[in-house]
C-alpha cells in the first residue's frame, strides 16, 4: 500500500471565499498514480473548511447568507474581547470570533474514495475550500492512501 502526502497552497479572496479545488485534486489522484483507494482532504487552519456541494452560483450564494446569518460578524464574540483573553494570542491578532463559530457548521476536511484511478464523486459534487475568515495564504494537506 502507498501513503502518499502533498499540500496544496491556495490564497483566498475574502470572507466566505469558496474555492474549488476539485481539478487540482483530481490531478494530484491521477499524478501519484494511486489505482484504488482513500484521499484524505483537510484544511490546516481552524477557520477553514473543505465540503463537497453542489458547484452552482445561486446554491453558493445562499451558503454563503446562511453561514453569515448562523455566525454574523457584526455580534459580539468573547473570543474577540482581547482585554479577557489570554491564551493563541500573537502581536496581529485578528478579530474573527464569528469564523471559528462558523466552523462548527462546517467541516475541516472530507474523506474520498479513489477508484480505477479516479476520485469518486457524485454528478454535481465538487471539493471546496471555504475561507471562513479573512483573505490570506492557505494550506490545504492531502493524504492518498492505497495501491
Amino acid at each position: 500500500m502507498k501513503v502518499i502526502n502533498h499540500v496544496i497552497k491556495l490564497t483566498t479572496s475574502a470572507t466566505l471565499d469558496f474555492i474549488d479545488i476539485t481539478e487540482k485534486v483530481k490531478r494530484i489522484v491521477k499524478d501519484k498514480g494511486v489505482k484504488n483507494g482513500v484521499i484524505n482532504i483537510q484544511s490546516l487552519h481552524t477557520t477553514m473548511a473543505v465540503i463537497v456541494q453542489e458547484a452552482e452560483p445561486l446554491l453558493l450564494g445562499d451558503l454563503k447568507k446562511v453561514l453569515e446569518k448562523a455566525a454574523p460578524r457584526t455580534m459580539r464574540y468573547m473570543h474577540d474581547n482581547f482585554k479577557v483573553r489570554t491564551v493563541n494570542m500573537h502581536p496581529n491578532e485578528p478579530v474573527n470570533g464569528h469564523s471559528h463559530c462558523k466552523a462548527l457548521f462546517l467541516t475541516p476536511g472530507v474523506f474520498l474514495n479513489v477508484l480505477d484511478s479516479k476520485l469518486q464523486l457524485g454528478q454535481w459534487q465538487h471539493i471546496f475550500a471555504v475561507e471562513l475568515d479573512n483573505s490570506r495564504p492557505r494550506k490545504i494537506a492531502i493524504q492518498i492512501m492505497g495501491e
